[in-house]
């Protein structure tokens, strides 16, 4: 394998088998109160507000870390990355609409935090008096109407490509599942691959479109087909 592969991973229905927002919802029992008020606020906001309930409710950081730690991760999807960090000129990222604590706790939990140069995601801070704050990755429109206002996954891919040298052989692989994940997937060129999990709005809309989508595209259902599909093109380019 020639040159270098950046492998890029949404993680909500993608990495892991939930939407690791809506499952610390539901845990802390506050789905009544989410549904109430996400008619009114941007998700991210939505989540910040969350997140100050579960707080004035008396429960901890680490209850709340604890609750992450039984979010399902199939096992071959970590075999996946796993066996993907481990091969040659292999560079795994992720991009998310979750957020940094969230997706750090689960990643840590599965021993595959290390296996990612970078995760760009709604950055979480901890306040002294243990209240999670969660803010969007964007601080100022971003002027993409494909993408919700506090991420722009297409201009993150926009980003990866400026960063790596012009001379340096690069093609990318993108796993992701929703309707965010539309934007990136056609920043795409003729020589990456796209790996939309099918029955998921991602797939659904690469479908719909497929004449606007340049990469090569695999569909995925399950942890055994990702990980079978996406080291067959780390090592050979194609299937």
């Amino acid at each position: 394998m020639a040159g270098t592969t950046v492998v890029v991973f949404d993680f909500d229905h993608t990495m892991i088998e939930d939407n690791s927002d809506t499952w610390v919802v539901e845990e802390m029992g506050l789905t009544p109160l989410f549904n109430q008020l996400r008619r009114s606020l941007p998700w991210t906001s939505l989540m910040d507000r969350m997140m100050g309930e579960i707080h004035s409710k008396g429960k901890t950081i680490e209850e709340i870390a604890a609750c992450l730690r039984r979010v399902t991760m199939n096992p071959r999807v970590i075999a996946a990355i796993r066996k993907a960090h481990s091969l040659p000129g292999c560079d795994l990222r992720i991009i998310s609409d979750a957020n940094q604590f969230f997706i750090e706790t689960i990643l840590k939990h599965y021993g595959l935090f290390d296996c990612f140069s970078d995760i760009v995601t709604n950055p979480s801070t901890v306040e002294e008096e243990g209240r999670l704050r969660i803010f969007p990755y964007h601080s100022s429109p971003h002027g993409c109407s494909l993408c919700p206002p506090n991420l722009c996954k297409g201009l993150v891919i926009e980003q990866i490509r400026a960063s790596i040298s012009e001379k340096e052989k690069t093609r990318m692989i993108y796993l992701g599942d929703g309707r965010g994940d539309f934007c990136p997937s056609l920043k795409l060129g003729e020589g990456d691959h796209v790996m939309p999990r099918k029955d998921f709005p991602l797939w659904k809309r690469i479908c719909d479109n497929r004449t606007l989508i340049k990469a090569k595209v695999y569909q995925w259902s399950n942890g055994e087909e990702l990980e079978r599909i996406l080291i067959q093109l780390i090592d050979a380019g194609s299937i």
